[in-house]
């Protein structure tokens, strides 16, 4: 069972080479109770790449067990590749989200680029056709070098692969803090569209069934990539270049269309994506599902370079590779079937009634594994939870109560700030219009693409807001989802459910797992109040560079459905003489925020605090007054306050504003990030029923057609006074500025 010139059972056990695959000592323990022996050389990769955090979730699983998953229209939650939602008309919606943060800190154009081919292969290998692809990303201050060549790198590569493969990219959110220096964030989400009737698992049943292998040769990049994405990056990570895929969006589209090709072929038992721990975790996880075993000769995987051991045949995490099961005597039909797209099919297995990975090499059996000891037994771990010194310091704190000398100058630097200004310089890198369904593009609260043959439209975000977090994890978490659902509220769509990408620093420190707890008891009652299910997601934790971790960033991707396409609506104003409508009152709502950012160059304090209840109730009042037909836009209040949403909803219009400030804190009017707010415009014609509808909204003012923003206080003081141009200019400029 030995290759010559790998270690022996004995050495990998006397000299811990186990440990550095990323096992611990009490986890090569439990691999060998399990076997009833030493593991070989093969069988331990096989063991530490199924058993990191980033395939297992081994510290996360307690945590995610909280989330509700189920709903009246949830077709496919948590544990295939991409979760499914009903939208009627025996139609669904797929999506998922997934992070590529580690490869993309060491290779951001590949790591970027590769994270996108995997997100899509997860929404095609369930049979859906993906329709759009969305992004959120985190950076550290723009003004260091090293941060502009990650970011530019990341956009890059990002667009080059969407591009090719003619999937838009229609929305997403860039957000920059100096804790993400080291260690940015990539995370990738596509939405696919399916009927029910074509809805696919990833199951490998029926014994003696073939297992095909299909898509790219392998090669030796991405070998523990896994691994590598389930420990923190530091000096020593640069040695790791080679664990970063490379990626061919060209092939990738051959294999969407022969796989949605294969889908409708009754031949075609399961289907999987090669992703994280590739083959490994393919064959083994569709094993486990269905309750069966597979073997396979590895001499026939097709590999592309010369001398390649089982080790790292099943290791590699090499791009654009599927695997299939496919019934016994109608190989030939499927092999042909992705010949004709030019692409190499191998029968390199059977499905067996053992349940074990049983692989064989020249001859010899190389690795016999029980596959749900791969699959479902890894360790799980409820790591020591400790509250935070800072957070505590925090609590006891007064509310921040920010000093601005001058309302009019601090809007114009507000609007220059990268996380809040245009992010044209990204977006116009992307074609977002590919396929001609996108409706609203990037740069509004959510994209939104219709369905064809319907009157219905998709309306999708990304979302989270990771200072909040930081300041408090459970409100934060419960601020993430309700940001994200008002979002879609705006756009005129009812929210479905939610896909969530958990990116934490390490969970082995105390401080950092209490984080992701009270984080996850956040996100998890807001999504029982909205009633959003979380269907699928990716956890992504180790993200420090040399002990240093990025903030808790739990990024939420919700998609929602527009039941018309009447009912789309938009941020910007639409026409002069609208009444300009405010839905919530402005709290004492700084800390975390980017006035507090900008004014002390730090965060502290408090969270905004939220009211699920109150946050439900005005976005089913919103949705019904966008569905009646009485709103002509609609914008949430998010980062900078009511200034900043204001100055927003006339950007690319040619009208104004004309608003006076209800209360007598004008600062806190102005830049507060109090949540559930809503700036509304309302037609003159509509304003009665609108009103009843929205009982909460205040008129504040009208919508101009002079080109000027005309802000007064209570007492009708100017406040700002400013050529919407001006402040255009301002934020559309600011982040191709700072990339000078």
């Amino acid at each position: 069972m030995q290759l010559l010139h790998e270690p022996s059972p004995q050495m990998i056990k006397e000299q811990r080479i186990y440990a550095e695959m990323g096992l611990s000592d009490a986890e090569f323990q439990m691999v060998e109770d399990i076997l009833g022996r030493l593991p070989n050389y093969t069988e331990t990769g096989l063991f530490s790449v199924m058993w990191s955090e980033h395939c297992s979730y081994k510290n996360s699983k307690v945590l995610l067990k909280k989330f509700p998953t189920t709903g009246e229209k949830v077709l496919q939650g948590p544990g295939e590749g991409a979760g499914i939602i009903d939208i009627g008309d025996e139609q669904a919606v797929v999506f998922k989200i997934e992070s590529h943060n580690h490869p993309s800190a060491v290779e951001p154009y590949q790591g970027a680029a590769t994270g996108v081919g995997g997100i899509i292969r997860d929404v095609f290998s369930m049979g859906a056709r993906p329709v759009a692809l969305l992004n959120s990303l985190r950076f550290g201050e723009l003004a260091n070098s090293r941060v502009k060549y990650l970011f530019e790198e990341v956009v890059a590569g990002i667009a080059g692969y969407g591009n090719c493969i003619g999937i838009p990219t229609v929305g997403g959110e860039v957000q920059f803090d100096s804790c993400y220096e080291g260690n940015p964030l990539v995370n990738a989400m596509c939405v696919g569209l399916i009927d029910h009737k074509d809805i696919q698992k990833g199951q490998a049943k029926g014994v003696g069934n073939a297992v095909i292998y299909v898509g790219a040769s392998t090669g030796r990049d991405g070998i523990h990539g896994a691994t590598f994405a389930s420990e923190e990056l530091s000096e020593e990570n640069e040695s790791k270049r080679p664990a970063v895929q490379v990626g061919d969006p060209f092939m990738e589209k051959l294999l969407l269309e022969a796989c949605l090709e294969a889908i409708k072929n009754d031949a075609l038992v399961g289907i999987q994506d090669m992703g994280a721990a590739g083959l490994t975790s393919s064959s083994a996880e569709m094993a486990s599902k269905a309750g069966s075993g597979i073997e396979m000769d590895l001499d026939k995987v097709p590999q592309r370079e010369k001398g390649m051991t089982p080790y790292e045949m099943m290791l590699s995490e090499s791009q654009e590779r599927m695997l299939l099961v496919v019934q016994a005597g109608r190989e030939q039909e499927m092999i042909d079937l992705f010949e004709h797209w030019g692409l190499e099919a191998k029968v390199v297995g059977r499905v067996t009634d053992d349940k074990k990975l049983r692989l064989v090499h020249k001859g010899e059996v190389v690795a016999d594994v029980p596959v749900d000891s791969l699959a479902e037994d890894a360790p799980v771990y409820h790591k020591p939870s400790a509250e935070p010194a800072y957070y505590s310091q925090f609590q006891q704190q007064e509310a921040y109560s920010p000093d601005v000398a001058n309302i009019n100058e601090t809007l114009k630097k507000l609007l220059a700030q990268p996380t809040i200004a245009s992010k044209e310089w990204v977006y116009d890198q992307y074609d977002y219009m590919v396929r001609t369904n996108t409706v609203v593009s990037p740069g509004s609260d959510a994209a939104v693409l219709r369905i064809r043959g319907t009157e219905k439209a998709l309306a999708m975000t990304t979302d989270c807001n990771s200072r909040y977090l930081y300041l408090d994890p459970k409100v934060g978490g419960q601020l993430a989802i309700a940001e994200a659902a008002r979002n879609l509220v705006c756009s005129g769509a009812k929210p479905l459910g939610v896909t969530d990408c958990l990116n934490y620093g390490n969970p082995e420190k105390p401080e950092i797992f209490w984080q992701l707890e009270k984080s996850t008891d956040g996100l998890s009652e807001a999504c029982e109040i909205l009633e959003t299910p979380v269907i699928g997601g990716n956890v992504s934790l180790y993200n420090e560079t040399n002990g240093v971790a990025v903030y808790p960033t739990p990024v939420i991707g919700m998609v929602g459905l527009v039941e018309n396409v009447d009912h789309i609506t938009r941020q910007q104003f639409q026409q002069a003489g609208d009444n300009i409508y405010v839905v919530g009152q402005a709290g004492d709502d700084f800390g975390g925020s980017e006035l507090q950012k900008l004014l002390e160059g730090t965060i502290s304090g408090k969270a905004p605090a939220i009211d699920l209840n109150v946050e439900k109730k005005r976005q089913e009042e919103v949705l019904a007054a966008i569905q009646a037909g009485t709103v002509s836009s609609a914008h949430d209040l998010a980062e900078g306050g009511f200034l900043v949403a204001l100055a927003e909803s006339t950007f690319g219009t040619t009208f104004g504003a004309s608003v006076q400030l209800q209360g007598e804190n004008v600062v806190k009017e102005c830049f507060a990030e109090s949540p559930s707010r809503y700036i509304l415009t309302v037609s003159q014609e509509q304003k009665e029923q609108f009103e009843k509808l929205v009982p909460e909204a205040i008129c504040i003012g009208k919508v101009t057609e002079e080109s000027t923003i005309d802000v007064k206080g209570a007492t009708g003081e100017v406040v700002v006074k400013e050529a919407v141009q001006t402040l255009e200019d301002t934020w559309r400029g600011a982040i191709s500025c700072l990339l000078k």
